[in-house]
């Protein structure tokens, strides 16, 4: 695929890092431009006709309906609305067709309070994918997505107030996100098309996301242009990269229903691994798509011991709804998600919700928009005397509010890649219990710049 590994030195220096990340991105894109793919994909439509023959228009061959089903998916077995086009660059080697997406941000964050941290990190990720035919009614398909966060956010973290989940150095986390795995995803789908409306999905992966919740942020349309994840990320999108993921699904006209069976354990720290365990946790979620606009879902499950320091399991729900329709030569997007955690070891039911939008306000111009309120018991875990002293006097939970606002401007640097600089900001609220430890009004800001693979035109 070309991708670039920099040694770790590059990476964490800020003007060669700048400098080298277009390169490391730019090597797959040269690829498929030098094959003159010259059409940017989108979403196809479940129903849609057999393309056995398309021809350069769409960079893509003996296409099947059961594989444009498989062109509709942005995350597992997730999708975004049919009218969100993925930044998707196509090519096709004989009757193999591949597609390819990346995207990076470099951001420089500064968070206020006496928890706050400041911080310049990199997130970052590909996907490549191969699709071929499998007999007239069937398709085969093979992804891999990768990401270099392992070494591009330093210390194993980077700032975000309020975020919980996972550890660094057998501590848990806390007002800090974890980086992804080198390996965020290695799966393989079959689907074979029923009837012209029906079609049945099988998916494995060694690392991949079950049918469990919305489609995860890295890939959710409404959150293309924030780097950072959202606090309600382990109550709704965190088993997007699970392990030993076994999917089967069935879809008809506009509803999809799957199942999922996978090992429960979120990944370790080791982000360069790929690790696997029994298949010990399962999922089931429904879809309804009344058109190409909209996206729906209702989902639950149960995760046998995902936090390595937590005892018991969880029992997750979430539903979503999500929008996509173009708007000043883009496209606005917006997603209302909830999403419930019951662990069975302290019994307590932890909530959260999110609304989050992109909205094009002229062509290459983009103001975002991410609210979350989210109950949080783990924010004293390393302090357990003060931890137990507010448990005693105010309670176990806290409900913390994120408000997000941002504005992104896309500029022609590359040719290659689509690039924009942008900077978003936070404002928080929390109980007075805890405002002796966060500060009354904490504030959190990002700077950064996008860089995106871009499609053919």
């Amino acid at each position: 695929m070309g991708l670039i590994i920099l040694s770790r030195k590059v990476l964490i220096s800020r003007p060669y890092f700048l400098f080298a990340l277009p390169w490391a991105l730019l090597i797959p894109a040269s690829a498929v431009f030098a094959q003159d793919a010259d059409h940017s994909a989108q979403h196809a439509d479940h129903s849609a006709p057999d393309a056995q023959h398309s021809g350069p228009h769409t960079g893509m061959t003996d296409m099947s309906p059961a594989g444009m089903f498989l062109m509709t998916l942005a995350s597992g077995t997730a999708a975004n609305p049919a009218s969100s086009p993925m930044p998707m660059v196509m090519m096709h080697f004989g009757k193999w067709n591949t597609t390819f997406m990346g995207t990076a941000f470099a951001v420089d964050t500064q968070q206020s309070g006496p928890r706050g941290a400041d911080k310049f990190y990199a997130p970052n990720w590909f996907m490549a994918s191969a699709q071929h035919r499998a007999g007239p009614k069937g398709s085969f398909e093979a992804d891999l997505m990768l990401s270099l966060e392992a070494a591009t956010v330093t210390d194993r973290r980077y700032p975000l107030l309020f975020q919980t989940g996972e550890t660094a150095y057998g501590v848990p986390l806390v007002d800090a996100q974890h980086p992804h795995n080198f390996i965020m995803g290695l799966g393989f789908h079959y689907t074979h098309q029923l009837g012209d409306d029906t079609f049945v999905d099988a998916y494995f992966a060694p690392v991949g996301d079950p049918a469990l919740g919305p489609v995860a942020f890295p890939h959710r349309a409404s959150a293309m242009e924030l780097p950072q994840a959202t606090l309600s990320h382990h109550w709704q999108d965190s088993t997007h990269i699970a392990n030993e993921v076994v999917t089967l699904g069935i879809s008809h006209k506009k509803l999809k229903f799957e199942a999922s069976g996978f090992y429960g354990s979120e990944p370790g720290e080791n982000r360069w691994i790929i690790e696997s365990g029994p298949i010990n946790s399962w999922s089931a979620r429904l879809w309804f798509f009344p058109n190409k606009n909209w996206a729906a879902q209702v989902s639950a499950g149960k995760l046998v011991r995902p936090e390595a320091l937590e005892p018991g399991d969880q029992v997750r729900a979430t539903a979503s709804l999500h929008y996509s329709r173009p708007m000043q030569g883009e496209i606005w997007s917006s997603s209302l998600i909830w999403g419930r955690n019951h662990s069975t070891a302290t019994h307590r039911d932890l909530n959260s919700y999110l609304v989050e939008s992109v909205v094009p306000i002229r062509p290459g111009n983009f103001i975002t928009g991410r609210f979350e309120l989210v109950d949080k018991d783990e924010l004293f875990r390393t302090q357990p005397e003060i931890e137990a002293r507010l448990d005693r006097v105010y309670g176990s939970t806290f409900r913390i509010g994120a408000y997000t606002i941002g504005f992104t401007r896309d500029i022609q640097l590359f040719r290659s890649l689509e690039t924009g600089i942008g900077a978003n900001f936070s404002a928080y609220s929390l109980p007075a219990a805890i405002q002796p430890y966060y500060g009354q009004h904490p504030v959190g800001g990002n700077i950064f710049i996008r860089f995106r693979l871009r499609p053919s035109s």
